[in-house]
């Protein structure tokens, strides 16, 4: 086995608590390990054993009443190691959680007193209708039998919720579905979640209003609608066909048209399944290339497995992302795979030496190294994307952000800091591999341009270079489930009484979707009496 590639990160000398006091559980490092995870057939909680095999990392687990399981937990174990040496501490969930500290994590949610993260991400799905009926779907009225679509009201409870969250507000907000533009009050649920002090809100979106309605975009705009996370499998019909039930392409294709006429930011979100649109991981990224004004990052989202699937079709068809990182660096030569990727949160440091520079609370991605993989694409004055890793020392950067914020939150000397952290940067600076035109000082205003909307957009954006951050977030389903993953997820789902669960217990797992919304849902006939009010 290849050893890891990164060097060592620092470790607390001592358990962390959430602050509610209850004790995390440390990252299990390595490999070999066992892990907690789930039966796919009754979701008994298991003891699962991660190993590597022919270059893999494999999960491997026997129920006592459904007998042995295997799967391919990530397709390459050296990344697999790098991916942990990013993960520099968990965070400390929340000081008012919903529920009670639980013995029986993913199945007593939520959010409890023993989850490790904060809200990075909250998420409303406004209505299980769509004006799609995908194959691959995870949310459908139609396969439901029933609607689920909260009140104006409730939704208003629910954004509530998110600002209510101690120590930290949650500052972005995502509306989902179903499709959640079919929402009644879609436009003036946005207006309100402005007021109410979320800094970043997005929809993930098929797009078809967009493309069928000339001002929906400018409508969504002048509603503060910032991000639109738009469903983009590939760039051909035949890919649409199969994983969306018909052919789509000239209605995304409108769809960007019309976003591009506005200042908002699109991210692409392609569900990738081995053998239908793999081939074309490359070609989605030179088509965000080619329309960077507009296009801010790409969401892969490797297909997860629901229902019965033998063994030797799941090793087949399952896609990780390691072969993501694989794949597009083969089909565009832009990025190395164990160079240039990384997980996600290891902006951790910068977030943390943020908040201790400002001496407040702030948001910290702290979810398990494993659930992400990418890169930051910057883009030169010739247009050639070079990733972030080539121009900057991105391990040792992140290394003494850390050391500094550790500083920062004893030191009352809060200007010295912020030079010292000028000069950290400086220091880990390559010029001789930046993109074309781009200086140390050009780079920082665009770093600041990625975090401040007044500064990354309109007149002021201009000045910025252009950025496209390639990632995937692989979401669990009950074959590779890990309970640790779940306990640190930073992406959560609202429901209509206040109560919070992380993404991959609501979708998978437990998927207490089918609970939440069989508890408010109505029948398709009340459903129209109701609209007809």
């Amino acid at each position: 086995m290849n050893p890891p590639i990164a060097g060592s990160v620092p470790e607390t000398a001592k358990a962390k608590l959430t602050h509610c006091g209850r004790p995390i559980p440390p990252l299990r490092r390595g490999l070999p390990k066992i892990v907690e995870s789930m039966c796919p057939e009754c979701m008994r909680l298991l003891p699962a054993r991660l190993y590597e095999h022919q270059g893999q990392v494999r999960m491997e687990k026997t129920c006592p009443d459904h007998g042995r399981f295997e799967d391919i937990y990530w397709g390459d174990a050296r990344l697999y190691l790098k991916a942990e040496e990013y993960h520099y501490a968990d965070g400390e969930g929340v000081s008012n959680p919903n529920t009670e500290a639980t013995s029986q994590c993913p199945n007593q949610c939520g959010l409890c007193a023993d989850h490790a993260s904060n809200t990075a991400l909250g998420n409303i799905d406004l209505t299980n209708r769509c004006n799609l009926k995908c194959p691959i779907c995870f949310a459908s009225a139609d396969a439901a039998g029933y609607v689920y679509e909260p009140t104006y009201e409730q939704v208003l409870t629910m954004l509530r919720t998110y600002r209510a969250m101690r120590p930290s507000p949650a500052k972005a907000v995502q509306f989902s579905g179903g499709e959640p533009t079919l929402h009644p009050h879609f436009l003036e649920l946005m207006r309100e979640a402005r007021k109410m002090g979320f800094s970043h809100t997005q929809i993930a979106t098929n797009g078809i209003r967009f493309a069928r309605e000339p001002d929906f975009a400018k409508r969504c705009e002048e509603g503060g609608l910032h991000d639109i996370y738009l469903q983009f499998d590939g760039i051909t019909d035949d890919v649409y066909v199969k994983t969306r039930g018909r052919p789509l392409l000239a209605e995304k294709m409108k769809a960007v048209e019309r976003i591009m006429a506005t200042d908002m930011k699109i991210v692409l979100v392609p569900t990738i399944v081995r053998g239908v649109n793999d081939g074309q991981v490359g070609d989605i990224v030179r088509f965000a290339l080619d329309r960077i004004q507009t296009i801010a990052g790409i969401s892969f989202q490797p297909v997860a497995f629901t229902g019965r699937i033998s063994t030797d079709d799941r090793l087949r068809q399952r896609y990780t992302l390691t072969d993501l990182a694989k794949d597009v660096a083969a089909q565009t030569g832009i990025s190395d795979p164990y160079e240039d990727w990384y997980p996600l949160a290891c902006v951790q440091p910068f977030t943390r030496l943020v908040a201790a520079i400002r001496g407040e609370a702030n948001i910290v991605l702290s979810c398990h190294p494993h659930c992400s993989l990418g890169t930051y694409l910057f883009i030169g004055n010739d247009g050639r994307a070079v990733p972030v890793p080539q121009f900057f020392n991105l391990k040792g950067l992140l290394d003494d952000m850390w050391l500094l914020a550790g500083k920062a939150e004893v030191s009352r000397i809060k200007f010295f800091q912020k030079a010292q952290a000028f000069l950290a940067l400086r220091r880990h600076w390559r010029q001789e591999n930046a993109p074309a035109g781009m200086t140390f000082e050009g780079w920082l205003h665009t770093l600041n341009g990625m975090v401040d909307k007044n500064v990354g957009r309109g007149a002021a954006g201009k000045k910025t270079f252009r950025s496209l951050l390639v990632a995937g977030m692989h979401f669990m389903d009950r074959y590779n489930y890990e309970t640790d993953r779940a306990r640190r997820c930073v992406i959560h789902y609202a429901d209509p009484d206040g109560k919070l669960y992380p993404f991959c217990t609501y979708n998978s797992g437990p998927v207490y979707r089918q609970q939440v919304e069989r508890k408010f849902a109505m029948t398709p006939e009340e459903y129209v009496k109701r609209q007809a009010e």
